[in-house]
């Protein structure tokens, strides 16, 4: 297949284009610079410029494809209803560009959007309406105008070297490292080769309108993820109550008091997905996510 892939260069999304092209399956990969052009060339993958806030690069990148994998996102969490925002208007789209075709749009959304009914959340739990969940609201209209749409939920972690999310969040602010309240409060967590290997997946044997999971670790606590960081950096750990978090996490404090434990086990039968690589713990406790703060 051809494989529309935004946020090819980015963490998650780069993985996905080497998974693609290892597995057989041609790549065309959104590009807003040279420089991303010049990554994704040297990765054996197509270019099609544009960005995620150029509706008619997107437009033109999915009709040339065979199937879409969406990852692009705007990470700015402080800032977050203008760019889930930007996020709906392109699943729609790229929705717009497949619909009617049979051709199967990835979307991605995360676990912690979903509204959890039972001890561990589930593919079949509906989003939580205490978050904006425009991704998987695009997605459900675009489904029912005819595109062929699946989502995938990733955990709040999605981990492996080139890691620039929540946690090397955590270590770059660190000066006493800390959790909130008891710190038993749980992250899922998956290593983004493993992330990678389920977007080849639903690709290729995925249900149109199913929904799932990339799961592998399906709660971390807060706290061993703190006193792993407080370890390597030879810091205290302290507890931090609701209102001291806000001071001393910032735009994290939120996402770090959530209880999100996610299950997989559907994904995993359905596809016969099997995470392989590293769980947060160990991959955290490893000398590359510690390198820069040490010469900082």
């Amino acid at each position: 297949m051809r494989v529309f892939v935004t946020g090819a260069i980015g963490f998650i999304g780069s993985a996905i284009v080497r998974e693609l092209i290892g597995a057989g399956h041609r790549v065309l990969g959104l590009a807003r610079s040279d420089k991303a052009a010049g990554s994704l060339t040297a990765a054996g993958a197509e270019v099609q410029r544009g960005s995620l806030e150029d509706l008619e690069s997107l437009r033109s990148g999915a009709a040339a494809a065979d199937g879409v994998i969406h990852t692009a996102f705007i990470h700015d969490f402080s800032n977050y209803g203008p760019a889930a925002e930007a996020d709906r208007h392109a699943i729609e789209t790229l929705g717009a560009a497949l619909a009617g075709s049979d051709r199967p749009l990835i979307v991605t959304s995360g676990t912690l959007l979903a509204r959890r009914q039972g001890p561990l959340a589930t593919e079949d739990d509906a989003p939580n309406p205490a978050f904006p969940r425009k991704s998987e609201d695009a997605a459900v209209a675009m489904a029912e105008r005819g595109a062929r749409v699946s989502i995938v939920r990733l955990p709040p972690s999605v981990h492996g070297e080139g890691d620039h999310g929540f946690v090397p969040a955590l270590i770059n602010i660190a000066r006493e490292t800390a959790y909130i309240g008891d710190g038993l409060n749980r992250w899922p967590a998956v290593h983004r080769l493993d992330a990678a290997r389920l977007y080849r997946l639903v690709l290729e044997k995925g249900s149109a309108g199913a929904t799932y999971h990339g799961v592998a670790d399906e709660g971390v606590s807060v706290r061993d993820i703190a006193e792993i960081i407080g370890r390597r950096l030879n810091l205290q750990v302290a507890s931090k109550s609701s209102e001291e978090a806000a001071s001393h996490f910032g735009w994290i404090a939120h996402f770090l008091s959530i209880d999100g434990p996610a299950s997989s086990a559907q994904t995993q039968e359905q596809l016969g997905w099997r995470p392989v690589q590293p769980g947060l713990i160990s991959d955290l406790d490893a000398e590359r996510y510690f390198a820069l703060e040490r010469a900082a």
